[in-house]
């Protein structure tokens, strides 16, 4: 057995034997990439690189966004801001058929576009509206289900962590990413929206929610503008050319930290709490990002893109079939990964095979994380499917019964946007970032 080959081996059977013996993805990731170096250039060269490759995979400028925006999300979520924003949503979409659930949906986008978190989203809003959904005659179990699906379209409108990690392993434009994910990501919510619509439809003994005055609604949206406009100087002062993301991730910061104050949700001995937080969550993020340069460099050095590439086409060169095929495995990945691991670790194998058959890498990159923003309302490992079934205090096997019209809703979204790729690409064609 050649040395190649020997390291593929011990790579790809070392992450997927830690991962079934439980060991948390990033030690998995790591100890078997650290093996695999140590079996390709022997002991004392293997570690020397390994080390070289951790640092080179996060000395970078474009990565400071991360932790920042992290902290941004966390201060947001402690900051009231939430409610404000379940408030206009309320007035945007109070009065459609099932009018709490589709403000559910819509706080969910509103929130997780400030954030940048799926999961800050399903806790807040949901701790919010499901004892209003309860209150209504709302099927608890639907309520949640309608929750936990609408929290991941913040993860696909702008800021997004997750577009982040795949420029970085791309090389692709964070300001293209960021632009190219409002269209999907309003198409999820829109396709949520519907499945409340007929779900509402049959329950006629739902009430619409009284809408207040035209005065109220003013003062209610207005009261929202400040928590709105994160938005808007965020992206638009990236686009601007104002600033680079990272330095759009300080802005993010120092913005909603002064919100907070302003509102006097958040004081100052709260900030230790909030910076541990955002701390915690960064590590893992950045050591994930560590151990996977390492595996890059085995997956290189051991040729595995290329091997993947051939097994898939032998299997069919039909574009639309790869394409295809590449999204049912990241769908199963999904199912039993977080996205930020397994964007670092499929999207160097995937890219090179549709980038060959001319698929824009923005496109790609749009198409990637929808599926795995599916994956993570997907049992078994789901982290929003838990934090909104833990949030609603229900079972987990209860809440999924309900989810399953909207993940068929969503996948059709997901081929939608996979086979038309001027929904990712019109919006960065227009500003110019293509």
């Amino acid at each position: 057995m050649d040395v190649a080959t020997l390291a593929a081996l011990i790579l790809v059977v070392g992450i997927f034997g830690l991962l079934i013996l439980g060991a948390p993805i990033s030690v998995a990731v790591g100890l078997s990439s650290g093996l695999a170096m140590v079996s390709a250039l022997g002991f004392e060269n293997g570690m020397l690189t390994s080390a070289q490759q951790m640092f080179r995979g996060i000395n970078s400028f474009s990565l400071l966004a991360i932790p920042f925006f992290v902290l941004a999300g966390v201060i947001m979520n402690n900051g009231g801001i939430a409610l404000r924003l379940i408030n206009a949503a309320k007035v945007l979409v109070g009065g459609m058929p099932g009018s709490l659930a589709q403000t559910n949906v819509a706080a969910n986008a509103l929130f997780g576009a400030v954030s940048g978190s799926a999961v800050a989203a399903v806790a807040a809003v949901g701790s919010t509206m499901a004892p209003l959904q309860a209150k209504e005659g709302y099927d608890r179990n639907f309520a949640a289900a309608t929750n936990i699906a609408s929290a991941p379209s913040g993860m696909l409108i702008p800021p997004s962590n997750l577009m982040i990690v795949y420029s970085l392993v791309s090389s692709t434009s964070i300001a293209a990413l960021f632009v190219a994910g409002y269209v999907p990501g309003l198409l999820w919510a829109g396709a949520c929206m519907v499945i409340v619509y007929l779900y509402a439809r049959k329950r006629p003994e739902l009430k619409i929610t009284d809408m207040p005055s035209w005065g109220v609604r003013a003062k209610t949206l207005l009261d929202a503008v400040p928590s709105l406009a994160l938005i808007v100087v965020v992206i638009g002062g990236i686009l601007a050319g104002f600033f680079t993301p990272t330095e759009a991730s300080c802005i993010a910061v120092v913005y909603s930290l002064a919100l907070s104050f302003i509102y006097r949700s958040v004081k100052v001995r709260d900030l230790k709490v909030i910076l541990l937080d955002s701390a915690r969550t960064t590590a893992i993020v950045m050591f994930l990002i560590g151990v996977s340069s390492i595996m890059s460099w085995v997956m290189s050095f051991a040729k595995i893109p290329g091997m993947v590439a051939d097994a898939m086409f032998s299997l069919t060169d039909n574009p639309t079939l790869i394409l295809l095929l590449i999204a049912v495995l990241l769908l199963v990945v999904g199912c039993f990964m977080d996205p930020t691991p397994a964007v670092l670790i499929f999207a160097p194998i995937f890219l090179p095979i549709v980038m060959s058959f001319g698929v824009d890498p923005v496109h790609f990159g749009i198409v990637m994380v929808f599926n795995l923003c599916i994956g993570t309302i997907t049992p078994p490992v789901g982290p929003v499917l838990f934090v909104g079934a833990k949030v609603a205090d229900l079972r987990i096997e209860d809440v999924v019964r309900h989810l399953v019209p909207f993940f068929v809703a969503l996948v059709g979204i997901l081929l939608l946007v996979m086979f038309v790729p001027q929904l990712s690409l019109w919006l960065p064609g227009i500003l110019g970032l293509n």
